[in-house]
């Protein structure tokens, strides 16, 4: 609390004294933080070390960002209360497990650790793939708003050099056991506080255990995630620290009322009047000052809360900008004196005065409506803003305020892209009055122009960017990526009819990033969005599946109820219904959460076995390389080339052609009526070899007749290549006719004219040719049939005499030779 422990101390720049947009934007952001699964389920200590390197952390500059923060071990125990090794114990090395938080020892040249690198892992997530519209995404001015907030409730205080000190914080005293505990229920219940100080408790009916407990630590369990037994202590503890009062409504019958829990800093920050009185229960009762409105007492400062307006020292002080449930809802109107000082708007929160962006329509002020002459008492005391500002149901124009502001301030943003008191002409981006060039942006924002309008250069940047990464989102949905901003269009347009229309909506950058632009999928289908599938328009079948099983599944409960326990009443069986119905949402849960974790196992199996896979494919292929490298350094293993991979060119031409010749001898002595015959097979083979000799040196003569005088002396590989290359063509076409002369010789031996006649008479003997074998009809398919044999019968000898000549060994020299010999005649040729 204040020093001077009046309300209202700490003035408009004390850091608990936060506009609703701000608390409720730094409550999602913690709530985000401690609700990832990779801190949830962690100890206090863990959890609030998270948020105050989340406080601490950097904000994105640009394109950069860097998410990193440093900090020594020494210095986070002091702001959570604990020693170096609790810090170590509880708190880092679960982050490091959870991969909740990366660290990086930081030395010096010597090697002594001079400080911790750490990295919040939600926040680097968010920040990566969240977009601008994830909770956890704040900007600098939010950060630095979270970091002041952390340095009031729990800092430790210090004094550096050349600046102005920081004290400590209301629980810096606090330590040992508990006070991380403490801290950070503080801070959640001051997220959760409006500006009257009040807690808002929760709602609804108490189990028998928790009402022995109150609903006050019924609600800080559910923020902390414990019992309502520990929570009880915290309270007392924050209690017995002065922090916090508990007191209960008074009734008419002065009976015990319904429970309160008032947070006294906040209350204090924001101005609220306070009346503590001492029971003998040890229980604080406080009253907040009624916002009177025009009943309101005299020398009650400015709606704004302005001090220098009322000069009385016992006067009541500003009420908060957060109207608390005591408030009238009666409009406060302007004073009909002229103020001591003038209207003070420097404070940099939201509510001071017009800004930029967010604001409220100015009220009616006295005399709306009436000439301003300067000699009016009634036009003279109106409020600066709204003196030449519009009147209602009008369109905002630019304020003598604003212009006042231009060049006054270094620059500074605020939460949410509102720009702060600070750097007025360096906030106020240029703002573009029509949609973006971008075709597709125009389509997709063209319901919402009319926001468009009313966003900032900031807004409009942030704004453009969340719709570029849903169309791009949408793309990768749809069967047709061009029907992205045309979906995106449409779901713009459902949003404000859901609303109620552009006119209700006050906050439309809030709006567009947090509801416009977001998907709502109501299943687990990526293509639902409120129920109805994006591609094609119509109702989403898992959700109606989903429905239908949540029935289904209700109705077997309750069956299963009125069997085990037929003499229950209807509220009886209700109650029991709803119990078990919770009962297995959190068996459903649980067995979710196991899935996800084999899902998350199985996937990074088959990644690790997919690189694998892949690292071994690589290596193959390098092998293969470097074994390929090596072949091609090889010499030919016939001629000797240098470099020709085992083999050159034409000297597997030349194999190709001793291939071709053996086969050509083969089959000719194969061809033969008596194959065993030495005597006829040697003339047969040397037939076949003069034969084709012939048949190659004509080649040879035409191929180098054709070449121009000197060529086969410029590059003799090549003539040589090209000459083996033309025999081995001539052969292929040669040793096919040699091959069905041989059949055609075979086909009329004595085995294939006993297969012949064989298959003559059988096919005769056919039992539809019975009644005349002799026709026509029966002759003609004899005759096929038989020629179809002595086919058959060619082909299966003459490939049983080529398998028994290839066991036979002394044809392949005589081949081997001929082959070297006709090499031989054409290198003497070609050296001619």
């Amino acid at each position: 609390m204040p020093a001077s422990g009046q309300p209202g101390a700490g003035g408009p720049d004390d850091p608990l004294r936060l506009g609703r947009a701000m608390r409720l934007r730094l409550r999602a952001a913690v709530q985000a933080l401690l609700a990832d699964e990779s801190i949830a389920g962690q100890s206090d200590v863990a959890k609030l070390a998270a948020v105050v390197l989340l406080a601490k952390s950097r904000a994105p500059k640009g394109h950069r960002d860097d998410s990193v923060t440093s900090i020594w071990v020494a210095e986070l125990g002091r702001w959570m209360g604990v020693g170096e090794s609790t810090v170590h114990r509880r708190a880092l090395a679960p982050l490091r497990a959870s991969d909740g938080l990366h660290t990086e020892e930081v030395r010096d040249e010597q090697g002594c650790p001079t400080g911790l690198r750490c990295l919040v892992m939600p926040l680097w997530r968010a920040r990566k793939h969240g977009g601008a519209g994830h909770p956890l995404a704040l900007g600098k001015a939010e950060l630095a708003t979270l970091l002041r907030l952390c340095e009031a409730l729990f800092g430790h205080g210090w004094s550096p050099e050349g600046k102005e000190p920081t004290p400590p914080g209301l629980l810096a005293s606090r330590s040992g056991k508990g006070a991380a505990t403490d801290r950070l229920g503080l801070l959640l219940m001051v997220l959760n506080t409006p500006g009257s100080g009040w807690l808002p408790l929760c709602g609804g009916s108490m189990r028998k255990a928790e009402k022995k407990h109150g609903r006050g630590a019924v609600t800080l369990a559910r923020l902390l995630g414990c019992s309502p037994a520990g929570a009880r202590k915290v309270l007392d503890r924050l209690d017995e620290t002065g922090v916090v009062a508990r007191e209960h409504r008074s009734t008419t019958t002065r009976m015990r009322g319904r429970g309160r829990v008032r947070l006294l800093p906040v209350a204090c920050a924001y101005g609220r009047a306070l009346e503590v009185v001492q029971n003998p229960n040890n229980e604080f009762s406080a009253r907040p000052g009624s916002a009177g409105g025009d009943l309101a007492p005299a020398g009650t400062a400015d709606a704004l809360g302005t001090p220098g307006i009322c000069e009385g020292k016992d006067a009541e002080l500003p009420e908060s900008q957060e109207r608390p449930d005591s408030a009238e809802l009666h409009a406060l109107h302007a004073s009909v004196v002229t103020p001591v000082v003038p209207l003070q708007l420097s404070c940099g929160f939201s509510g001071e005065g017009r800004g930029a962006e967010g604001r409220r329509p100015e009220r009616a002020c006295a005399g709306e409506g009436q000439a301003v002459d300067g000699e009016s008492a009634i036009a003279g005391t109106g409020s600066p803003v709204a003196e030449d500002g519009p009147l209602r149901e009008e369109k905002p124009k630019e304020s003598p305020v604003d212009d006042e502001r231009v060049g006054q301030r270094p620059a500074e943003t605020g939460a949410g892209g509102q720009p702060k008191a600070v750097g007025w002409h360096k906030a106020q981006r240029q703002r573009r009055v029509g949609l973006p060039d971008d075709l597709r942006l125009r389509v997709a924002l063209a319901p919402v122009a009319w926001l468009w309008e009313r966003l900032s250069g900031w807004q409009q940047d942030q704004v453009e960017a969340a719709a570029k990464t849903e169309l791009v989102r949408l793309g990768g949905l749809l069967a047709l990526p061009g029907g992205a901003p045309r979906l995106l269009a449409a779901r713009l347009a459902d949003r404000l009819e859901e609303t109620g229309g552009e006119a209700l909506i006050g906050r439309p950058f809030g709006w567009l990033i947090r509801r416009g632009l977001v998907q709502r999928p109501s299943c687990s289908d990526l293509r639902c969005d409120d129920g109805t599938r994006i591609d094609t328009g119509t109702a989403c079948e898992t959700c109606a599946n989903v429905v239908h099983l949540r029935r289904a599944r209700r109705a077997r409960v309750a069956a299963e109820i009125s069997r085990e326990q037929p003499g229950l009443t209807d509220d009886e069986r209700l109650q029991a219904l709803e119990g078990r119905l919770r009962e297995l949402a959190v068996l459903d849960a649980e067995d979710f959460v196991w899935r996800r974790k084999q899902t998350a196992a199985e996937q990074a199996r088959r990644d690790a076995a997919r690189a694998a896979a892949q690292e071994r494919a690589e290596h193959e292929r390098q092998a293969a390389a470097a074994q390929e490298a090596a072949r091609q350094v090889l010499p030919c293993t016939d001629c000797g080339r240098a470099r020709a991979a085992g083999l050159c060119e034409a000297c597997g031409y030349r194999r190709r052609v001793t291939d071709l010749l053996t086969e050509a001898e083969q089959v000719t002595v194969a061809s033969l009526a008596d194959p065993t015959n030495a005597e006829a097979a040697a003339r047969a083979v040397e037939e076949v070899r003069e034969t084709l000799g012939a048949i190659t040196r004509a080649a040879r003569q035409r191929y180098l007749n054709a070449l121009e005088p000197g060529q086969h002396e410029a590059d003799p590989e090549d003539v040589r290549t090209l000459l083996a290359y033309n025999e081995l063509e001539v052969l292929k076409q040669v040793v096919p006719q040699i091959r069905t002369s041989a059949l055609a010789t075979l086909a009329h031996s004595t085995e294939a004219d006993a297969e012949a006649r064989r298959a003559y008479r059988t096919e005769q003997g056919r039992r539809w040719f019975q009644h005349n074998p002799t026709g026509a009809h029966a002759v003609a398919a004899a005759t096929k049939e038989a020629e179809a044999a002595r086919t058959r019968a060619a082909e299966y000898l003459l490939a049983m005499r080529l398998e028994q000549l290839h066991q036979q060994v002394p044809l392949r020299p005589k081949t081997a030779l001929a082959a070297s010999s006709a090499t031989s005649d054409v290198s003497v040729e070609v050296t001619a």
